[in-house]
């Protein structure tokens, strides 16, 4: 049991400063460790975590952070593809360790890292916010308990503004990304099979980059990121998922929305303003019977981060599972098994044509 955790922090980044901005919420959390090569960054994770900054020793690495720092928790944001060599000493050490989604950029990395966790006795967590987001979470849970009865279909859209721009611009590229269906949809192939209770068997992705970063060079180099796609994937129990991505929808209302249809009644999730919106069958003809209600985010967690209060919520998991009071709820093997749809989909996507997940070794 651990009275207070002790966190340190690989990656300070957009995305590290969220995960401190959050960690500063969760009771009995400290972060007495910043590792990170670039000192722009270790600026802002300090500016983030302002007077507690004092206590917090900064490294250029994540091997000078597990050779010296004393940590019960770790969190990984380094780019996707450091994940590997970030996580080779992190491992030598008994910390938990919370390492952002992708779990790795190729199926070699996250089978090398599923391997490792699972010769430790010490917590390790695959980063899904999206599983935390409280609509999305609400919406599992009723399908889950069969409210939309046998659920058949599965649709989950994704319509937002185009990636942003990272240190080094390292998140123009697939072969730092693991491409944006890895990169970017990892989540949503993650909530496919949660939703779905089920392993993919087959995935088919039309996409490609036809609006975004056309004129954008880096060192002469175009990137090569898909920027809006359609994907199927078909389940062994024979439901069947949709991912319709957008990266240049800006304006549209809801960034995200989920369709969960079964045979008894259709219910969606907007994300924002979180609503959920029940629709059962009625027969042909007859009136509509649809009923609306909406998911409460706490204001704090929901300024704390950019995905709806996820990453406070999934943090408050993590803590738990670092005390020993709550299991692991998202393993090495759930990120192994998201990073192995989004290969699929990257592979169907450049070649035109659909990839059995047996090719993959899964």
């Amino acid at each position: 049991m651990v009275a207070e955790i002790r966190y340190g922090l690989v990656g300070t980044g957009m995305m590290g400063v969220e995960h401190l901005r959050n960690i500063a919420l969760v009771p009995g959390a400290r972060v007495v460790a910043l590792a990170d090569p670039v000192l722009t960054s270790l600026g802002w994770a300090r500016d983030a975590l302002g007077d507690a900054a004092a206590g917090a020793t900064a490294y250029d690495s994540a091997e000078g952070l597990a050779r010296d720092a004393q940590v019960d928790a770790i969190v990984i944001a380094s780019p996707n593809h450091t994940h590997r060599a970030v996580l080779e000493p992190l491992f030598a050490t008994d910390a938990a360790i919370l390492c952002e989604k992708p779990l790795a950029t190729t199926l070699d990395d996250a089978r090398w890292i599923v391997d490792r966790a699972a010769r430790r006795a010490a917590p390790f967590w695959t980063g899904m916010e999206y599983r935390f987001m409280p609509p999305a979470a609400a919406f599992i849970e009723q399908v889950h308990a069969g409210r939309v009865g046998a659920l058949r279909m599965l649709s989950i859209r994704e319509h937002r503004f185009p990636f942003l721009e990272k240190v080094g611009d390292w998140n123009r590229f697939a072969r730092n990304t693991g491409g944006t269906m890895v990169e970017k949809c990892c989540h949503f192939f993650d909530l496919m099979r949660v939703i779905t209770g089920a392993e993919p068997v087959r995935v088919h992705c039309s996409g490609a980059m036809d609006v975004n970063h056309l004129d954008e060079r880096y060192g002469g180099e175009r990137p090569d990121i898909i920027d809006n796609s359609f994907t199927t994937v078909d389940f062994s129990n024979g439901v069947r998922a949709l991912l319709d991505l957008c990266m240049f929808a800006d304006g549209a209302e809801h960034q995200e929305e989920m369709s969960a249809t079964g045979d008894a009644a259709r219910l969606d999730v907007l994300i924002p303003p979180g609503e959920l919106v029940f629709s059962p069958r009625t027969g042909f003809g007859n009136p509509k019977r649809v009923e609306r209600s909406t998911v409460a985010i706490d204001p704090v967690a929901h300024a704390a981060g950019s995905h709806e209060g996820a990453t406070y919520y999934q943090h408050l998991a993590f803590a738990a599972a670092v005390r020993g009071e709550a299991p692991v709820q998202v393993s090495a093997e759930d990120g192994l098994r998201a990073v192995a749809i989004g290969v699929a989909a990257e592979i169907s996507a450049r070649e035109h044509r659909v990839v059995e997940m047996k090719e993959l070794g899964l």
